[in-house]
């Protein structure tokens, strides 16, 4: 474990000289994990280990990148967490005020860019 760590080490110190770098951290194993369901007003909460936690995300990464390609360019970069065993990463875009044009007025998304809220908080 101490290669792998020492991998996502290097990773990480990569992106930040790029100037891509924006956060990261490991996630706790599967029985501290809780999970919220929603069924109208009603949540309940459930307790973990879940049944289907092969497919869990272990970890995250917040990169500041111009667009997909970009993205994926990195990823494909990066070591493998999981040596000796197939494992995956998934990029997934962050909302910024701009994706939300069809939804907010332009005072609000002016207003979401100054204040960074989007006017629900």
């Amino acid at each position: 474990m101490l290669e792998v760590f020492a991998g996502m080490d290097d990773f990480t110190e990569e992106r930040a000289k790029a100037a891509v770098f924006a956060d990261a951290a490991g996630l706790k194993g599967w029985s501290a994990t809780r999970r919220i369901v929603s069924d109208g007003k009603r949540r309940t909460v459930l307790d973990g280990p879940f049944a289907e936690a092969g497919e869990v995300i272990l970890g995250f990464s917040i990169w500041q990148v111009k667009d997909m390609d970009e993205a994926i360019a990195w990823a494909k970069r990066a070591s493998d967490p999981m040596p000796g065993r197939r494992s995956e990463m998934e990029i997934r875009p962050l909302y910024e005020a701009a994706d939300l044009v069809d939804f907010l007025s332009p005072e609000e998304l002016a207003a979401a860019a100054r204040d960074g809220k989007l006017g629900v908080a």
